[in-house]
């Protein structure tokens, strides 16, 4: 009904624009999207147009013009969001500084799921994968450093671990808003979360939680006795993760301690058990990456963390912020040097994990910890640094 109207509207004011200009070079435009002139139509073509507007001949001229309805339709209509966070954003006036209205960050969930099906992909955070990368990468890590020298990891394993994580994470995500849904409404960036905002309620939310969890444990059985066990002793914290940040400035910590879990979980999936020389080393290196990424994605939130009385890195380091990420960033690197070296991994790994070096002290280095925007990016940018250590490892497995 909503897009019907406002195609009527643009349709309507399209019309009368043509026929109530009376310059020799009268031109088109949409004010919601220019203020510029962006069509030129030639007076002879209004010669065309009986007392009514009614068209006569130059059939080209006519499709002309109602190609150019069509398209500035088009543009008017993708200045709507069928997101309910955005269609709020756009009505407290998402405007840049000439008064023109921005474009509404539209997600693939927005274009393509069905209405009823994208509060629950929201919730599960499947519009952001970075989440699901951070997840996946020490898993990658530790299945690769499993695999028998010279050869390629096992790629059902990679698919496995992959999947996995993907649930996992929204797991998480979903037992996070549902336990942060009296915080989330006070704190900017997370108020229009779909329980937040009201477009589930908490019952829906463990429901879908419990969806969740079946497919994990369907991917958990897959693997060995071992992993199963290492693996489900991992829900308590996936559990607990999200009560932290309520009682401890250092709940980047214990995410760390949660997220990095598939750097034990992998390996153990392809040995069959643990070799602590080799996956404490990579744990612990997961756990100071984690602080480094987690403690900039969390001064985003800081003023709006002292409002609510929620606790963290971000707000424990302060105006030192630098200075302690930048140890915990040796820290990681060092963990990730030695558990390669325990491992007798081929010389390339070295030289990936000296540009991994250049990538972590780059975003460290020239983060503006005071916008909320460069800090997303600095926090986004560590997929690469996953990614890096993922091809050293790889390299490096191949050539020993």
């Amino acid at each position: 009904m909503a897009s019907t109207l406002i195609s009527r509207a643009s349709h309507r004011f399209l019309k009368y624009s043509f026929l109530s200009i009376q310059y020799p070079s009268p031109s088109i435009f949409n004010p919601l999207i220019s203020t510029k002139p962006s069509i030129s139509i030639n007076r002879n073509f209004y010669l065309s147009l009986g007392p009514f507007g009614q068209y006569h001949h130059q059939d080209s001229k006519f499709e002309a013009f109602k190609t150019v309805r069509a398209l500035s339709n088009f543009q008017f209509v993708q200045h709507i969001s069928t997101s309910p966070s955005s269609l709020k954003e756009g009505s407290e006036g998402n405007k840049n500084q000439s008064g023109n209205v921005s474009k509404a960050n539209i997600s693939w969930i927005d274009l393509y799921l069905p209405r009823q099906v994208q509060p629950y992909a929201q919730l599960a955070r499947l519009d952001k994968p970075i989440g699901t990368w951070l997840l996946l990468w020490p898993c990658m890590w530790s299945i690769t450093l499993a695999a028998t020298p010279g050869q390629l990891p096992d790629f059902k394993m990679l698919a496995l671990f992959g999947c996995g994580a993907l649930l996992l994470r929204g797991a998480g995500c979903t037992i996070n808003d549902l336990l942060d849904r009296d915080i989330d409404t006070k704190v900017e960036r997370t108020k229009s979360r779909p329980v937040a905002s009201g477009l589930l309620t908490p019952f829906q939310g463990l429901c879908f939680l419990g969806f969740q969890l079946t497919l994990g444990l369907g991917i958990l059985l897959q693997l060995n006795n071992y992993s199963r066990v290492l693996g489900a002793s991992s829900l308590l914290l996936v559990f607990s993760y999200p009560l932290m940040k309520r009682f401890t400035f250092w709940p980047q910590a214990y995410l760390g301690l949660t997220f990095n879990w598939g750097a034990l979980l992998g390996w153990a999936a392809i040995r069959g058990s643990l070799d602590p020389t080799i996956v404490l080393p990579l744990y612990a290196s997961g756990v100071f990456w984690t602080l480094v990424y987690d403690t900039i994605y969390a001064h985003q939130d800081k003023e709006d963390d002292l409002k609510v009385g929620v606790k963290s890195t971000a707000l424990r380091f302060g105006d030192f912020t630098k200075e302690w990420i930048t140890g915990f960033g040796i820290a990681c690197l060092g963990g990730l040097a030695l558990s390669g070296y325990n491992a007798e991994i081929g010389w390339p790994y070295y030289a990936f994990l000296a540009a991994a070096s250049g990538q972590l002290g780059w975003q460290i280095w020239i983060v503006d910890l005071s916008s909320r925007a460069d800090c997303n990016s600095k926090f986004n940018s560590n997929k690469w640094f996953g990614a890096i250590i993922f091809g050293g490892i790889l390299a490096g497995k191949l050539v020993s």
